[in-house]
């Protein structure tokens, strides 16, 4: 008989401290993995909030996610089973964040992802302001060389800077593209200022935008073509929700992406790419709006579930 190891705060090979099964996404209370380093996805929470420039609060989503993901349904009736079995989900203890400067913060959770990518496992990262991404990707574009990124937005993110802050999360994907990444995907975009313009229009090779305003005519099929084959990483600020479903968030949108549009895009990049890390970020809970940590408390779990179960051996 195989005697189960005990749930340690430590894990020996992700060498990262984690949250006891209970207490972390999902909040399983049976104990389902023999071991925590049988589990195939690592959430990192990493609220980092140092560049926010209208509502605040981004400190708090990760934890926020957390706690309304244990009140999530573990059965998918679109897959039929409980889909977390198929894959297995730790939480690591959120880190102290160097909070000098966003580049170190940076540092730090580049650090800590390249971790989760050498043990072999999903980085799934929740934020926090969107600036993270910029620290993140960079070990995903070491390892794969084919990288491309499928972004859900209500702004482009393109600006070199902002207020002073080259990581600024305003310009969390124009970071991201200073990296050899040959492909950017935007969905539901619908601010973007004339000061991006010019960095748009260089790129048209390797970004394409889709406006928020043209949603009720989108084919996400037509979509994420450009994603067959790829290794992609999946980047998801929760203001590119339309602000009906999504107000707590620090600039909640109008004219955004519905539930089902969301899904429908996820779905079919799965199909026919290799979703190989995600993050979700720019949730600012606010006390009388848990709907909205729950929704994106169920948007990581389904962000999951498409990348492992509808993955292509």
């Amino acid at each position: 008989m195989t005697k189960t190891k005990k749930t340690s705060s430590k894990s020996a090979l992700f060498g990262l401290k984690l949250l006891p099964q209970k207490n972390g996404f999902l909040g399983v209370e049976e104990k389902y993995l023999a071991s925590q380093d049988d589990a195939k996805v690592v959430v990192v929470p990493f609220g980092l909030e140092k560049s926010v420039s209208y509502g605040g609060g981004t400190k708090n989503g990760p934890k926020a996610i957390i706690k309304a993901s244990q009140q999530v349904e573990l059965f998918d009736e679109e897959f039929w089973c409980e889909a977390f079995r198929h894959y297995g989900v730790v939480t690591m203890k959120e880190p102290e964040i160097d909070r000098s400067s966003v580049a170190n913060s940076l540092k730090q959770l580049e650090k800590i992802t390249q971790q989760i990518l050498d043990a072999g496992k999903f980085p799934l990262i929740l934020g926090g302001e969107h600036s993270i991404t910029a620290g993140s990707i960079r070990p995903f574009v070491k390892k794969y060389p084919d990288l491309a990124i499928l972004h859900f937005d209500a702004h482009a993110d393109l600006r070199d800077g902002f207020d002073g802050e080259h990581y600024s999360h305003a310009a969390a994907l124009r970071r991201v593209m200073d990296n050899p990444i040959s492909t950017l995907i935007s969905c539901g975009i619908r601010n973007i200022s004339a000061s991006e313009i010019p960095y748009l229009e260089a790129n048209r090779h390797r970004i394409t935008i889709h406006y928020g305003k043209d949603r009720r005519s989108w084919d996400p099929k037509k979509i994420v073509a450009p994603l067959k084959g790829r290794p992609v990483f999946l980047t998801f600020d929760l203001d590119g929700f339309d602000s009906s479903l999504m107000q707590a968030t620090g600039t909640p949108e109008p004219g955004g992406i519905m539930w089902e549009d969301a899904l429908d895009i996820i779905r079919e990049a799965s199909k026919i790419s290799n979703i190989v890390g995600a993050d979700v970020v720019e949730l600012a809970p606010v006390k009388a709006l848990h709907s909205c940590d729950f929704l994106s408390a169920k948007l990581c779990y389904k962000i999951l579930s498409y990348a492992f179960l509808n993955r292509k051996k």
